[in-house]
């Protein structure tokens, strides 16, 4: 077990906690919008009614708002795993570009510094890392065993 760890990189261990870390944010947020808040509510609350008067038709709303919860829980199982991961990451990064237009839409001056660069941030970390880095993952068993 300890020679494991031995050979265990820096930027090995930082992928996997980066990557862990953008995985839990997602679960969990994806978690709470499809079990507590359901995604018809996430999608009236948040999509519905916060667009109205704007130029997005209400079947796109609808579709975006009902979807968007059980992606970030699949894409949240899909990170903590590392399955998949470079489209995962790369997939919730279109996202987050969805939800700032999204945002900024509704106010001109949102403030990206909550949740949405953190995510981003943890994204391209991912993203600018070799995919051979992150070992401590499925795609890495599944690229160390294939």
């Amino acid at each position: 077990m300890i020679t494991f760890f031995k050979g265990l990189t820096g930027p090995t261990i930082a992928v996997f906690l980066a990557r862990t870390m953008l995985g839990l944010v997602f679960l969990m947020a994806g978690w709470w919008k499809t079990f507590t808040l359901t995604p018809t509510v996430h999608a009236q609350q948040f999509f519905v009614e916060g667009f109205k008067g704007h130029w997005i038709p209400d079947w796109l709303l609808w579709g975006l708002g009902t979807a968007i919860p059980p992606f970030e829980l699949i894409a949240g199982v899909l990170l903590v795993a590392g399955l998949w991961t470079r489209l995962t990451a790369s997939l919730t990064g279109l996202l987050l570009l969805l939800t700032t237009y999204g945002h900024a839409l509704q106010q001109p001056l949102f403030d990206i510094d909550g949740h949405t660069f953190t995510r981003l941030a943890l994204i391209l970390f991912i993203l600018m890392v070799p995919a051979e880095t992150d070992r401590l993952s499925l795609d890495g068993y599944r690229r160390d065993k294939g």
